[in-house]
């Protein structure tokens, strides 16, 4: 069974399958508790009639609640071990209760061995099944023996129709961990994907200043030499060295501000595809003729990895819609998504908040709204934002790489 840890059960798409597990598991194992009503029914002695409903309500109860505590990942060690005590406490004590009731009339028992052989397997590792279900048959036919009743019966009710109630539940028990299997795996590729994108931004980061500070620290320590000897050429080696550090310092700006060129048709792409097999169905709509400014997908791509990073990160989305459009002269990105509302941004990341003041800086604007169960983030940014971005840059030697879109 799933980590109680992880708690994939609280997603709001595992609730129905749950409700479904519970219900066809509780459904099979009242119905085999039903049968020792039958019991009950033909006990003349009040008295028997009267231990024998305690015993059996108790042993209903601590199986009913045996079963939802293992359908319930999020709750914890403890209350799984007070479950499985009370499951076995009253398989105990309903022996001297049950047993004897109806005496040779009707296997009363039997079939609440039935029904404790038909859970031991769901609940219990597999020795300790093992172990329960041979103590259930051999209670079986000790209470057989000391009521008059048929041993080929008492066998055949609480090993054969018992076995028979644990093989369906088994399958029942299967299907629900495979879904919440298929849930942690779709939790972990969200986060490694966050993981992928925090590394290449620091790869990026790593490969722009990697070069630069190498040589800074070479034109310094022979501008250091060349001091007391050729103060000119020391001089000149020592400009060398300011003007390296700003072509690093603009082009790390670059990195993180999202100024280097971008195909924002690869990223709408590649953001769909992550999406999609996280299990979220995700459809983009963009311009059909002509391509985004450069400039302007620069300041857009940002967004759109923030938004679907938070997506991933943060929400429980089932569903996902991605449209790129003109808006007068503008651009507008608009990502919308039916999971929880923004998280607040950890300490690795600016967030949203960061990408608008940027955005705000070029004349753009960006939105976020919760509104019906849909979170929606749309991002416009104008036309004349390439011309003032290009206008604001520094020429510098370029190097490959992208930025994280998260903010610095």
């Amino acid at each position: 069974m799933a980590s109680p840890a992880d708690l994939p059960g609280r997603d709001p798409r595992l609730r129905r399958p749950r409700i479904a597990t519970l219900v066809a598991l509780l459904g099979t194992l009242l119905t085999a508790l039903m049968m020792p009503g039958i019991g009950l029914a033909r006990e003349p002695d009040p008295l028997w009639i009267a231990l024998g409903a305690v015993g059996i309500g108790a042993a209903a109860v601590a199986q009913i609640v045996a079963v939802y505590v293992l359908l319930t990942p999020w709750l914890g060690g403890t209350a799984r071990q007070l479950a499985l005590a009370g499951y076995a406490a009253t398989a105990v004590v309903s022996v001297p209760l049950v047993g004897p009731v109806a005496g040779a009339d009707w296997p009363t028992w039997a079939w609440l061995g039935a029904s404790v052989v038909g859970t031991a397997p769901l609940l219990l590792g597999r020795r300790t099944a093992a172990l329960a279900v041979l103590a259930a048959v051999g209670v079986a036919v000790v209470v057989a023996r000391s009521t008059g009743g048929s041993v080929r019966d008492h066998l055949l009710i609480t090993g054969g129709i018992g076995l028979s109630v644990a093989a369906v539940g088994w399958v029942q028990v299967w299907f629900w961990d495979l879904l919440v299997q298929a849930q942690r795996g779709r939790a972990a590729q969200a986060r490694l994907a966050a993981t992928e994108e925090r590394l290449r931004f620091a790869r990026d980061v790593h490969d722009l200043l990697g070069h630069h500070l190498s040589v800074i620290a070479l034109k310094a320590e022979l501008a250091a030499r060349l001091a007391p000897v050729d103060p000119q050429r020391a001089g000149r080696e020592a400009d060398e060295v300011r003007r390296l550090a700003v072509s690093a310092l603009a082009e790390v700006r670059e990195a993180v501000h999202g100024y280097r060129a971008v195909d924002l048709r690869e990223q709408l792409a590649a953001t769909a595809e992550v999406l999609r097999s996280s299990g979220v169905r995700c459809t983009v709509d963009q311009p059909a003729g002509g391509d985004v400014p450069a400039e302007v997908a620069a300041r857009l791509v940002p967004v759109l990895r923030e938004a679907s990073t938070n997506l991933l990160r943060h929400s429980r989305a089932g569903w996902c819609t991605i449209e790129v459009a003109r808006q007068g002269d503008g651009f507008r990105l608009v990502v919308a998504n039916d999971g929880a509302g923004p998280a607040a941004p950890d300490r690795h990341s600016s967030g949203l908040r960061g990408l608008a003041d940027r955005l705000a800086d070029a004349g753009g604007t960006l939105r976020t709204a919760y509104r019906d169960g849909v979170f929606t983030v749309e991002a416009v940014v104008p036309a004349s934002a390439e011309s003032g971005a290009a206008e604001s840059r520094i020429p510098t030697a370029r190097t490959e790489g992208g930025d994280d879109g998260r903010g610095g």
